[in-house]
């Protein structure tokens, strides 16, 4: 593959086929882009082509204004939300769209997902957000592009950084993660499904079940992303 965006490709390739061996999505459904930021593009799936079909040499190149720079496939339906996140978090390097059952069921019921257990704290310190439901005039618009913005709005609304939270539900939608790279990306999406499971069951469990206390989401975060960090080094 003769191109100057053949290691981006490459990075994307992989991040799509990791995100399928996991299980995270089902036929066609969910993508991941990886972006290059000295160049100013980005590389995201093509729509409709199956996993075990896909090539590197697929991949789709766009600018953060979603003109296609390099490939002859339309590029995944979601390239626009893609495209908006990252003119505005210009800190992420990958991120991934699912349709994970839990994650996506969370996202339906239109729930955060409460900080139970010590796996989401050593994450993240807070519920997993659910963004409201997008409203009529957006869904009439730009959708893909109003996406990005109803997940911004969502941020700055709860007052979220998004280097700390790394993930987010669409309400009524579904998941989306990023990470400083694409398989960071990918790493997130996992993470938020077997979150999303492990709260379902508890609730099936004790629906009565209670926050995880502080002093363990302060320990269990601060152990892998505190500036004294020990755990997984």
């Amino acid at each position: 593959m003769s191109s100057k965006y053949k290691a981006l490709k490459e990075e994307c390739f992989e991040a799509n086929i990791e995100l399928n061996d996991l299980g995270l999505v089902i036929y066609t459904f969910g993508n991941v882009s990886a972006v290059d930021r000295d160049h100013g593009v980005f590389a995201i799936k093509p729509s409709g082509v199956p996993y075990e079909k896909l090539k590197p040499e697929d991949i789709v190149v766009l600018d953060y204004e979603n003109n296609i720079v390099e490939g002859t496939m339309r590029p995944s339906s979601d390239t626009k939300t893609h495209a908006f996140l990252y003119k505005n978090w210009n800190h992420i390097g990958g991120i991934a769209h699912t349709h994970a059952t839990y994650s996506v069921a969370w996202a339906q019921a239109q729930k955060d997902i409460p900080i139970f257990g010590t796996t989401h704290a050593d994450h993240l310190t807070v519920d997993i957000p659910c963004a409201e439901p997008m409203n009529d005039s957006l869904i009439e618009g730009n959708y893909e592009h109003n996406t990005g913005i109803q997940i911004i709005d969502c941020f700055k609304e709860r007052g979220l950084y998004p280097e700390e939270v790394e993930m987010i539900l669409i309400g009524n939608h579904g998941p989306f993660a990023w990470g400083k790279t694409a398989a960071k990306a990918v790493y997130n999406s996992k993470v938020l499904e077997t979150v999303a499971q492990m709260a379902y069951l508890t609730l099936q469990i004790n629906p009565n079940a209670t926050r995880l206390k502080d002093a363990l989401i302060k320990k269990h975060y601060e152990r892998k992303h505190g500036k004294n960090a020990y755990y997984g080094q």
